[in-house]
C-alpha cells in the first residue's frame, strides 16, 4: 500500500514537473517578451531558479540594448549563483561588471562575483588556483566599496583563505619531508615561511626545518656533513630564539647536541694533520 502511494506521488510530480516544463516552453515559443519577463520574475521571486534563469536566458536577446539588459543579465547570474552553479555565475558575473559597470546591480554583482570564487574554493590538499582567484575578487570588492555593510563578512572570507593557502604551502613542504627528501623540504619550508610568515604553522615549519636539516646532515656523505650540520645549527639557533618554550625544544637540543659533537670530533681529528703540515 505504501509501495503504491509513493509511486503514486512521484507520478504526479513528474506530471508537475512536465506540466511546467511544457508551459515555459510554449511561453518561449509564443514570442511575446513582455509576459516571458513577467513570468521570469514571478519565478525569480518565488526562488524557482531553474525556470527564472531557463526564461531569463529565452528573452534576453529581446532586451539586448535596452534598459532591461542589465536586469535579465543580473537576475540570470543571481539564479545561477542561488543553484550553486557557481562556474557559471561568475562567467557571467565578470561579463557583466565589464559591460554594465554604471548598472545599479554593479555592486552586488562584484560582491557576488567574489562569493561564487569563494564557494568554488577547494580544501587545502588541492590546488589552490581558486582560492587565489577569490582573495584577489574580495580584496578588489573591499578597496571598491569600503562602506559596504559586506565588508566585515569578505574580511573574515579573506583570512580563512589566505590560511588554506598557508595550509597548503606546508602540507606541499611536509610532503618532502615524509618521504625523505629532505633537500627538497628544507627548501619548500623555508619558500612557505618566507612567502606566509605570519602562518599559524610557524612554529612546525620551522622545527621541520631543523629537523629535515639534521636528517640531511646525517645522512650526507663526509665532504658534505660539516657544512650541513652548521646550516643545521643556525636553523636550531633561528628557532630556539623565537619559540623557547615549545614542546619541540628537547628534541632539538637532542639534535644539535649530535651536530655539535659530530663537529668536535671531526676538528679533533683534522688537527693532527694540520699539525703535521706544518
Amino acid at each position: 500500500m505504501k509501495r503504491t502511494i509513493l509511486h503514486i506521488l512521484t507520478g504526479l510530480a513528474l506530471m508537475v514537473v512536465l506540466c511546467h516544463c511544457a508551459g515555459i516552453n510554449a511561453l518561449l515559443k509564443s514570442g511575446q517578451p513582455d509576459q516571458i519577463y513577467a513570468k521570469a520574475l514571478e519565478y525569480y521571486e518565488r526562488g524557482k531558479w531553474s525556470r527564472a534563469s531557463t526564461l531569463f536566458e529565452g528573452v534576453h536577446h529581446y532586451y539586448v540594448g535596452t534598459s532591461r539588459e542589465d536586469t535579465i543579465t543580473f537576475y540570470n547570474a543571481r539564479c545561477k549563483f542561488k543553484n550553486h552553479d557557481f562556474d557559471t555565475a561568475s562567467v557571467l558575473l565578470d561579463e557583466f561588471r565589464r559591460r554594465f559597470g554604471r548598472s545599479a546591480f554593479i555592486e552586488d554583482a562584484e560582491g557576488m562575483y567574489a562569493l561564487c570564487f569563494y564557494q568554488m574554493s577547494p580544501g587545502p590538499s588541492r590546488d589552490q588556483t581558486t582560492t587565489s582567484k577569490a582573495i584577489i575578487a574580495i580584496n578588489e570588492f573591499i578597496s571598491r566599496y569600503p562602506e559596504s555593510e559586506n565588508v566585515e563578512s569578505f574580511r573574515e572570507m579573506n583570512v580563512e583563505l589566505t590560511e588554506r593557502l598557508h595550509e597548503k604551502s606546508y602540507l606541499n613542504a611536509y610532503t618532502y619531508y615524509k618521504i625523505g627528501r629532505y633537500k627538497s623540504a628544507i627548501v619548500a619550508l623555508r619558500n612557505a615561511l618566507r612567502t606566509y610568515p605570519e602562518s599559524k604553522r610557524r612554529e612546525e615549519i620551522m622545527f621541520l626545518i631543523v629537523d629535515s636539516s639534521y636528517r640531511l646532515a646525517s645522512n650526507s656523505i663526509a665532504d658534505k656533513q660539516t657544512d650541513r650540520y652548521l646550516a643545521m645549527l643556525d636553523s636550531y639557533l633561528s628557532f630556539r630564539e623565537e619559540f623557547p618554550e615549545s614542546k619541540h625544544m628537547k628534541a632539538v637540543e637532542k639534535m644539535a647536541a649530535q651536530a655539535r659533537d659530530y663537529l668536535d670530533r671531526n676538528k679533533a681529528e683534522e688537527e693532527p694533520a694540520g699539525e703535521q703540515a706544518q
